[in-house]
C-alpha cells in the first residue's frame, strides 16, 4: 500500500523542522541500550513500543511511564516487547522509543486528515486517552489563517480550561496557537502527508510539549485544487423545442409519463418512437434525425444499451442538452460505467451536455418544462431544488402541491456524468426567478470547486442544504484518532459554514428556511430577539427554545420597560418574553409593537406568538404583525399556534411576505440554523 505510518521517531524529526516542541528521544534495540539512553536523556522517561502494526500503543501494553532509574529502563524494555508480542504476534518490532517524560499538563489533540471531497482538514480539541469518548473537537478545511486557528481554540467546550477554570491559572494560549499554526504549515506544505494526530499536546502555564505523534504519508497523494468549469448557457435549461426519445402511449411506460408531463410545454414538442406514427395525439418520428425542425433538448427514456446510438443522433442533430432518464450505468458496476463513459465521450465530441443518466429529470415550472415522470407537475415559484435523489424529488414535488409551495427549478442530478451540482448552482444563480436554493446532497466529487462556487452563489441567494449520512453506522474504522473524530459529515458541515450554506436536517425545515430568506428582508441583522405573546406558557417555552437554539433573548432596556409599564396591566411579567396576558386585544398588541418599533436599535428579531382565543382573531393579529413589520427594517416572525381557526391569519402573513410558523419549537429551530450560519 502507498499509505504508510511514519515511526514516532520519524514523526518527531519531521515536526521539529517546523518548530513544534518535541521531547528528547532515542530508539533502542536492547535493554542495555535502553538504560544508557534513559540516563542520557534524564529521568523520568517514558518508553513506548516502536511497531508499524501497533497503532494504539497503550492498548497493547506498549507504554510505560515514570521510569526513574537505569535498571527500571532495562526492565521496562523487556516488558514492553513481551506485551507487544502477546498483543500481536505478527507485529514487526523495530525497537523501543525512550523519550523525555513531559510534565503533567492540559492534554489536547491536533490532528489532520484528507477528506475525499474537500481535501486537507485540520482538527483541534481536548485530547488524551478519552479523546474519542469526549469528542470535543473543532475543524477547519485548509487553507486556514492564524485568526481561524484562534477561533478554533476558543470554540471547543473545554476552552475554559485553557483560560483558567475554578482557580487554576490560565494556560499558554499564545504558544498553543503558534504550535497549531506550525502544524498547519507542516500539513499544508507536504502533499504526501495525508493524515496525522498529535495526541496529547500538553499545555502548561508557560510553554507546551507534544507527547505522541502519528503521521501517515502516501507518496501517490494528489492535492485537491479548485477547477474552473465553463458556464453552461442558461438557454440550455430553457429550450424552445424538446424531443422525447422513447415516447410512448402505453401508460405503464416511463416514456408515457415523461411525454404526458410535457404536453403543457408551450414550445415545440416532438415524440420519437420508431414503431408508432402518433404518440399522445402528436405526430411521432422514427428518429430525432427525422424531425424537420431544430431540437434544443432531448429527453431519453430508451434502454441503456441504446443510449450511445441515440446520443450519436442527438449530436448529429445539434441538440444542446440531453436528459438521460434511463438507469443502468455506473450505478450498476464496471460494465455500466464503461457504457456511461462511452455516452459521455460521444456527447463531448458534439458539444452536447448531459443531465443524468439515471435521473428523474429537469422541471422549470415558470417555463412550462417538466421532463420528469412525477405524478403532478409543481406550480411556479421562487425556490430551486437540486437533489441527488430522484425519489426525494418525487416526494417533495408531491408534498409541495398540498403545501402551496412553488419552484423556479427542480433538478434531479442522477449520476452527474457531465453536469453536476456546480453547473446547476450556476444556472439557478443566473435565473431571475430563483430567490432561494435547496440542495439535497449525498456526496460531492469536487469539494474545493463546490465550496468556491456555492460561496459565490450564497452571497446573492440563500443556499440551504440537507446532507445525508450523519450517522456513524457503516463508516470504516479510522486509522487515527483524528479520522474517527472528524467524520465526513462533520467536514461537510464545516464546508457549508465556510461557504455560507445553511445546513438543515429536515425537508420541511429546508423549505421554511429557504422561503424565509427569499423574502424581501432576508437575513436578520443579528441574534438579539424579543418575544411578544398573549400566552404565559408559550412565553416560558419561547425562552427555553431560544436558549436551546442559540438565540439571545435580550434584557429590555429601562426606557422600553418604562413605556411598557405605562401601557400594560400592572401585573404583566415586566420582562422579555413580553407576556401581554390572555386578555390582550388588538390595541394592546398595536401599542406594544409601536414601542418596539421606536426602539428597534436594541433588537434584531421579533417573534410574535399567538393562539386561538376570542379576544383577538388570527386575522386581526396578522394585520397588526404586518403593520409592525412595515415600521421596522428588523425581521418579524409570526407563530400562530393552533388549527384551522388560525389559517386566515397565516394566509395574511404569507401574502405580506412575513415568515410564519405553526409550531413554536420549529420557529426557533429554523431561526437557530440561520443564525448558526450567519453569526457563529
Amino acid at each position: 500500500m502507498a499509505k504508510r505510518m511514519l515511526s514516532e521517531f520519524e514523526s518527531y524529526d519531521f515536526l521539529k523542522q517546523y518548530g513544534v516542541p518535541v521531547p528528547e528521544h532515542a530508539i533502542v534495540q536492547t535493554p542495555a541500550e535502553a538504560g544508557k539512553a534513559a540516563e542520557k536523556i534524564g529521568f523520568p522517561v517514558v518508553m513506548k513500543i516502536y511497531s508499524p502494526q501497533i497503532i494504539h500503543k497503550s492498548d497493547a501494553g506498549g507504554v510505560i511511564v515514570s521510569i526513574s532509574s537505569k535498571q527500571a529502563a532495562e526492565e521496562a524494555f523487556a516488558k514492553i516487547v513481551s506485551n507487544a508480542k502477546a498483543y500481536n504476534p505478527d507485529a514487526e518490532i523495530k525497537g523501543v522509543i525512550v523519550e523525555q517524560q513531559a510534565a503533567p499538563g492540559l492534554e489536547l489533540i491536533i490532528g489532520g486528515k484528507t477528506d475525499p471531497a474537500f481535501g486537507k482538514v485540520l482538527t483541534f480539541g481536548m485530547g488524551g486517552t478519552l479523546v474519542e469518548l469526549m469528542k470535543d473537537v473543532t475543524l477547519r478545511i485548509l487553507p486556514v489563517s492564524e485568526e481561524d486557528i484562534r477561533q478554533m481554540v476558543r470554540e471547543i467546550h473545554g476552552y475554559p480550561m485553557i483560560q483558567g477554570y475554578r482557580g487554576t491559572k490560565p494556560r499558554d494560549e499564545e504558544t498553543l496557537v503558534k504550535i497549531i499554526w506550525a502544524v498547519n504549515c507542516f500539513f499544508a506544505e507536504n502533499t504526501n502527508v495525508v493524515e496525522f494526530d498529535i495526541n496529547p499536546v500538553r499545555l502548561y502555564e508557560s510553554g507546551a510539549c507534544i507527547v505522541d505523534a502519528r503521521i501517515f504519508v502516501d507518496d501517490e497523494a494528489v492535492e485537491r485544487t479548485v477547477k474552473e468549469r465553463p458556464f453552461v448557457p442558461i438557454e440550455y435549461f430553457t429550450p424552445r423545442s424538446i424531443a422525447v426519445i422513447g415516447a410512448s402511449s402505453e401508460p405503464k411506460k416511463m416514456g408515457y409519463a415523461v411525454m404526458h408531463n410535457l404536453l403543457h410545454f408551450p414550445g415545440q414538442l416532438y415524440p420519437v418512437n420508431n414503431k408508432r406514427g402518433e404518440v399522445q395525439g402528436l405526430k411521432a418520428y422514427p428518429s430525432i434525425l427525422d424531425i424537420p425542425n431544430p431540437v434544443d433538448m432531448a429527453v431519453i427514456t430508451v434502454p441503456a444499451k441504446h443510449v450511445p446510438s441515440v446520443i450519436e443522433e442527438c449530436g448529429q442533430k445539434g441538440v444542446s442538452m440531453a436528459i438521460v432518464i434511463t438507469a443502468g450505468f455506473k450505478e450498476m458496476g464496471e460494465g455500466g460505467k464503461a457504457l456511461e463513459d462511452r455516452v459521455l465521450q460521444i456527447a463531448k465530441g458534439y458539444g452536447t451536455r448531459i443531465i443524468g443518466p439515471n435521473c428523474l429529470g429537469l422541471i422549470v415550472p415558470p417555463k412550462g418544462i417538466d421532463t420528469t415522470y412525477v405524478h403532478e407537475s409543481p406550480k411556479p415559484g421562487s425556490i430551486a431544488f437540486i437533489s441527488q435523489s430522484g425519489a426525494i424529488v418525487n416526494t417533495v414535488v408531491d408534498w409541495s402541491i398540498k403545501q402551496d409551495i412553488g419552484f423556479s427549478a427542480v433538478v434531479s442530478v442522477g449520476n452527474q456524468a457531465d453536469l453536476n451540482f456546480i453547473d446547476y448552482l450556476r444556472f439557478v444563480e443566473r435565473d431571475p426567478k430563483t430567490k432561494g436554493i435547496i440542495l439535497y446532497i449525498e456526496e460531492v466529487q469536487d469539494g474545493k470547486t463546490f465550496m468556491k462556487v456555492v460561496s459565490e452563489v450564497a452571497k446573492t441567494k440563500p443556499v440551504v442544504a440537507i446532507k445525508s449520512g450523519s450517522s456513524a453506522k457503516g463508516q470504516a474504522a479510522a486509522s487515527s484518532h483524528t479520522g474517527s473524530l472528524s467524520g465526513s459529515y462533520d467536514v461537510y458541515m464545516e464546508a457549508f459554514r465556510e461557504a455560507g450554506v445553511i445546513p438543515v436536517h429536515t425537508l420541511t425545515g429546508a423549505f421554511q428556511v429557504a422561503e424565509m430568506l427569499a423574502l424581501p428582508k432576508g437575513y436578520p441583522r443579528g441574534k438579539r430577539a424579543v418575544v411578544i405573546t398573549n400566552a404565559g406558557g408559550f412565553a416560558v417555552l419561547s425562552s427555553d427554545y431560544a436558549e436551546r437554539y442559540g438565540i439571545d433573548i435580550i434584557t429590555l432596556p429601562p426606557d422600553v420597560l418604562k413605556e411598557l409599564n405605562e401601557l400594560l396591566p400592572e401585573f404583566w411579567n415586566k420582562g422579555n418574553p413580553i407576556d401581554l396576558l390572555g386578555d390582550a386585544n388588538e390595541k394592546r398588541f398595536e401599542q406594544t409593537f409601536s414601542i418596539l418599533a421606536r426602539h428597534q436599535d436594541c433588537w434584531d428579531i421579533a417573534f410574535v406568538v399567538g393562539f386561538p382565543n376570542l379576544v383577538i382573531g388570527s386575522e386581526q393579529l396578522a394585520n397588526q404583525i404586518t403593520r409592525f413589520s412595515e415600521k421596522t427594517e428588523n425581521m418579524i416572525v409570526g407563530t400562530l399556534l393552533g388549527g384551522d381557526s388560525m389559517e386566515r391569519g397565516r394566509k395574511v402573513l404569507k401574502e405580506n411576505g412575513i415568515p410564519s410558523f405553526e409550531e413554536l419549537d420549529f420557529t426557533f429551530r429554523v431561526m437557530g440554523r440561520i443564525l448558526w450560519q450567519r453569526f457563529r
